[in-house]
């Protein structure tokens, strides 16, 4: 906004977070005696009304009158910075003198205000400020309409929210009675019908036996903590950002740009750091530094190598073949793969059929694994087989640790998923679901999972597991070529994401290809999963909605597994029955590349290393497991590991190395 004298000391407004030992304007202040307007409530620094003290006495205004009457008001054309007809020159103006105030240059801030003849904010928005972090919630409340919140509802919900943290700071000062009556007077006559809940919940926190059992109850840390500040911050959503600027507005907008260009940067996987970063220049990654060449190919397994999982630490690597073991590999930390170590440490061989799937806990003391209608369980430590489970009917086809390391889940074709504990006992088991399961995850929030599977059959009544927010609900009908109904196609393949505390089903959605994996990505927020024919559907779990698909690769007849990689997930990587691995840019779509090296049949799984975000692993029909890394500078022998032919059969403990050179191919082995 615009000053309207240009030649009186301007109107200053310091952000209520501004540090004041902060850059040295504040040193020449002190020594010139003057007052900053900066006063500490609530933990935060509370900035001057503009010049004026709560009482309307006179202060000098951060010292800057007689400074700032000695400026020259600027006059420039137009009201766009430079020649962009979407900014707005007031606008960028004014973030700049908060900007300024945040960092500490006071003197600075004010000398622009002067020159520019616009003002931070008005003098309502500081009074503002101070009533709230100083608690004076009746000088607060009238100036919510004056600062623009007008809308009936949303100035409802403003006093709702000033009236909970009065109630709440009185409860916490043991004056029951007095907020009793802020429940009864300022919260139940503001409450709207979708607060109704949290009405009964405040009410309830009158039986707390102390302060800190209230605070603990009520997720607040106080009055004398950040509630205040953070009650700013939640008002802040009903005020027109022009009237009061969001705090630290400029840091947010290059946070912003920063992330966006980290989304763009196609081949983005390096970690954040601030010395390499720079305003002065846009963000890139090398494509050099992208994993994208076999460093190692390890060769045990007898028969095709049908899925692989590294454990949470990233230093072991676990396979599952069609030849009945399991191994549990060990790979070095070592940076250069010349000098690293990866040693089959285990073989599991007690699977009396072909392994599907694996898991590990999260402390990776315990591997599970899947054979057929059997899941078996694993020391990881001394390859000893713990427990053998046989409660499901049929094929086991997902197995998944929960994030809290509490116990796992499983899930069969024989519409079944149970809960396990640690120890392998059933906890719960979910029967008769609507699908026969293919596979399953859990978000890494613990609040859904989401299952894929076949043979669709809709729960007849509403309840646990029922039926809540189904797309195409009702299975399509078949006609017997009479018109007369026969009833759903036996083999309608479907994702259903449920509620994982509640059981219930939040979204169904047919799909028209078999579906043969899962994986979540790490902030809960999509679901990758594998659609045959030759397709990867992305699936944005907060929107329920299909975000992206990736095409390119080959599934037809095999189950192939995909996964997320990278830094940030930010990319799709899979595996193909043309027996190439195929990395995309996830929040583009862009493929980025097509790895060559497997020998003939397919890739059948893909795992990035959650430890080392330059490393992946893949195996295959052709019985390997391959690693790959960054390239290595020419010359570099990949290595081979594989059992020595004079070496008799182990049981347990690993069956050494042999060191093999390969022929070195930069475009791919």
């Amino acid at each position: 906004m615009r000053n309207p004298e240009p030649d009186s000391h301007s109107n200053l407004s310091s952000s209520y977070d501004f540090v004041p030992e902060a850059g040295p304007s504040c040193v020449t202040l002190d020594k010139a005696g003057h007052s900053n307007g900066i006063n500490k409530e609530n933990g935060y620094s509370t900035p001057a009304s503009n010049g004026t003290i709560s009482n309307g006495s006179s202060t000098m205004g951060n010292g800057l009158a007689k400074h700032s009457s000695s400026i020259t008001r600027v006059s420039l054309p137009g009201t766009t910075l430079y020649d962009d007809p979407h900014l707005d020159r007031e606008e960028f103006v004014r973030l700049v003198i908060q900007s300024l105030r945040d960092v500490g240059y006071i003197e600075s801030a004010a000398t622009l205000e002067a020159e520019s003849g616009y003002s931070l904010e008005a003098p309502e928005v500081s009074e503002f400020r101070q009533h709230i972090l100083r608690g004076a919630w009746a000088d607060a409340e009238p100036l919510l309409i004056e600062l623009g919140v007008t809308d009936a509802d949303a100035l409802l919900d403003a006093r709702f929210l000033i009236g909970k943290q009065k109630y709440l700071e009185l409860l916490e000062a043991r004056k029951t009675t007095a907020a009793l009556q802020v429940l009864r007077n300022d919260l139940a006559p503001y409450s709207t019908a979708l607060e109704q809940d949290e009405l009964h919940a405040l009410s309830s926190l009158m039986m707390c036996s102390d302060p800190q059992d209230l605070r603990r109850r009520a997720s607040w840390d106080g009055a004398s903590g950040n509630s205040r500040r953070q009650l700013l911050d939640d008002l802040q959503h009903y005020i027109p950002s022009s009237t009061m600027i969001p705090q630290r507005r400029f840091s947010t907008l290059l946070t912003q740009s920063r992330e966006y260009q980290r989304q763009r940067c196609l081949y983005h996987n390096s970690p954040v750091n601030p010395s390499s970063s720079s305003l002065f220049s846009d963000h890139t990654c090398d494509k050099e530094s992208f994993p994208r060449i076999t460093t190692t190919i390890l060769e045990v397994h007898s028969d095709e190598v049908w899925n692989v999982a590294w454990s949470h630490d990233g230093t072991h690597l676990a396979s599952a073949s069609k030849d009945k073991t399991a191994i549990i590999w060990r790979i070095g930390l070592e940076a250069e793969p010349s000098s690293r170590d990866c040693i089959a440490e285990f073989i599991l061989r007690d699977h009396p059929y072909p392994l599907g799937c694996l898991a590990w806990s999260l402390d990776d003391s315990i591997l599970s694994t899947s054979a057929d209608h059997l899941i078996l369980l694993w020391n990881t430590k001394t390859g000893a087989l713990m427990k053998t489970l046989e409660n499901h009917a049929e094929t086991v086809s997902a197995l998944v640790w929960l994030p809290d390391g509490s116990g796992f889940m499983s899930g069969s074709l024989d519409r079944k998923i149970i809960l396990w504990d640690m120890e392998g006992e059933p906890r719960e088991s979910w029967n008769d679901i609507a699908i026969r399961v293919t596979d399953a995850a859990v978000t890494p929030d613990m609040r859904r999972l989401v299952a894929v599977g076949m043979g669709y059959n809709p729960p007849p009544t509403l309840g646990t597991l029922a039926r809540a927010n189904v797309r195409d609900a009702s299975p399509p009908i078949v006609s017997n070529g009479n018109g007369n109904a026969v009833g759903p196609r036996p083999q309608e393949n479907r994702m259903i994401i449920y509620d994982l505390k509640t059981g219930q089903v939040e979204l169904s959605v047919h799909m028209e290809g078999e579906l043969t994996s899962v994986k979540i990505s790490e902030d809960s927020r999509y679901a990758l999963i594998n659609h045959a024919p030759d397709e990867i559907h992305l699936w944005d779990l907060e929107e329920f909605r299909l975000a992206r698909k990736f095409t390119g690769q080959r599934q037809g007849h095999h189950v192939i597994r995909s996964c997320f990689g990278g830094i940030d997930g930010n990319f799709v990587i899979s595996g193909s029955e043309d027996r190439n691995v195929y990395v995309w840019h996830r929040d583009t779509g862009t493929l980025l590349e097509v790895l060559e090296g497997h020998g003939l049949g397919s890739v059948n799984s893909v795992a990035w290393n959650p430890r080392n975000k330059r490393m992946f692993a893949s195996c295959s029909d052709d019985n390997t497991i391959r690693v790959w890394e960054a390239p290595v500078y020419a010359g570099e022998l990949l290595r081979g590991f594989s059992t020595s032919a004079s070496e008799p059969e182990m049981i347990g403990k690993g069956k050494g190395k042999v060191k093999q050179p390969w022929a070195y191919n930069y475009g791919g082995l």
